[in-house]
């Protein structure tokens, strides 16, 4: 690799880093206050918040890696042709397929990255999260019950604790419990411990009172007991045999999945959508990256405007992208959409390579400039201030 090889390959290789950490930013910081009732209702630390949700950050650098090979692309194209670097090595003999070079080592760089992400990581940092998820619930009496507030464990329970004592004690417990529609019971006791064995979870409550409202009756019925075990099995489940999901299984895994799995029995459409999916991830980045050289990289002047290629690009680029998205979702009940998409991804890698080689140079037609000319000097005129005597 020559010195402007690697001047290339270092520019884009930096630019490419600083829009995926922006874009991965900013999109995390909007994933993450989703989750934020993991620190308001859950009673998690901060450091769990961060950890469960900086575990999504493999799956979003996946989907924004392209994007951002196509940004730095161009941003390395705009400052070689403002710096009037492209005419230069054009005028020295280097041709733009020469001058792409450089740009390709970089996207094999990022092609890798995207191809461990969707192979290994992506999943495993989902999986992860599942795993988080379910020690959380398994342990809601300890997480979730916070002294001194009503929490709603369902959708008609609620239960509130004056404090804990040392050892685990619960005290001043209420219940609220209207899951029945046809009574509603209200427990109130002093104390209470949580016990786990082999029949499930309970919350043992101790010197306390149940009053229960039964339908159809006025007068609700009173009981006093010493010790009553209220049933809390359905909120604390051990959570280690997690069930995965499509996106967190491994790539080997897709590829040869379980006949058995009662899953895979009933969406194997969707197996075959994510298994392509992962397939395609590192192609997008050469896709993108030849199409954005294809339309910015060949040599201009600095009176000539870059305005409408940088324009064609970006369309070129959400079109490719958003028709990628419409093949994958119909791969799911079309197995054949999956080879359009392939096909579509390599004629573009194709045809952006022939422009290239050709050093064909992609301008608006004449005629559509000066319809644009035309339209602009009438705005002019319209808008034009008149002089002052």
């Amino acid at each position: 690799m020559g010195s402007i090889d690697r001047y290339i390959f270092r520019t884009t290789l930096a630019s490419f880093a600083l829009v995926l950490v922006s874009l991965t930013g900013v999109i995390w910081i909007t994933q993450a206050l989703r989750g934020i009732d993991l620190m308001t209702s859950q009673g998690q630390t901060i450091l769990t918040f961060l950890g469960i949700t900086g575990l999504v950050i493999p799956s979003l650098l996946g989907v924004i890696a392209p994007i951002a090979v196509m940004i730095a692309v161009s941003h390395t194209l705009n400052k070689l042709a403002t710096d009037s670097e492209i005419i230069v090595m054009n005028a020295a003999g280097m041709s733009p397929f020469r001058l792409f070079r450089p740009f390709m080592y970089a996207t094999c760089v990022v092609a890798v990255m995207v191809t461990l992400l969707a192979a290994y990581i992506s999943p495993d940092g989902l999986r992860r999260i599942k795993q988080w998820d379910a020690e959380i619930t398994a342990d809601v009496l300890a997480n979730i019950l916070q002294p001194g507030s009503f929490k709603q464990l369902d959708q008609d329970l609620t239960i509130r604790i004056r404090e804990r004592a040392p050892g685990g004690e619960l005290k001043g417990i209420l219940i609220d419990d209207r899951r029945d529609p046809k009574e509603r019971n209200t427990i109130i006791a002093d104390h209470g411990t949580v016990v786990k064995n082999a029949d499930g979870s309970f919350l043992v409550l101790e010197d306390g009172n149940l009053e229960r409202f039964e339908a159809g009756k006025r007068e609700p019925t009173m009981v006093a007991f010493g010790r009553y075990a209220f049933d809390m099995s359905k909120f604390s489940s051990q959570g280690h045999d997690v069930a995965l999901g499509i996106r967190e299984r491994y790539l080997w895994e897709l590829i040869s999945p379980d006949e058995n799995d009662p899953i895979y029995k009933q969406i194997p459409g969707q197996f075959r959508q994510e298994l392509h999916d992962r397939f395609l991830a590192p192609i997008y980045p050469f896709a993108f990256a030849a199409l954005t050289f294809a339309f910015l990289g060949a040599p201009r002047t600095t009176r000539q405007s870059r305005n409408f290629s940088m324009g064609s690009a970006i369309l070129a680029v959400f079109g490719v992208r958003m028709a990628g998205f419409a093949c994958s979702v119909m791969t799911v009940k079309t197995p054949v959409a999956a080879l359009v998409q392939y096909v579509m991804l390599f004629g573009v890698i194709g045809l952006s390579v022939w422009i290239i080689v050709g050093s064909v140079v992609v301008e608006p037609p004449p005629a559509l400039m000066e319809a644009i000319n035309r339209s602009n000097a009438r705005l002019a005129r319209l808008f034009r201030r008149p002089a002052t005597a």
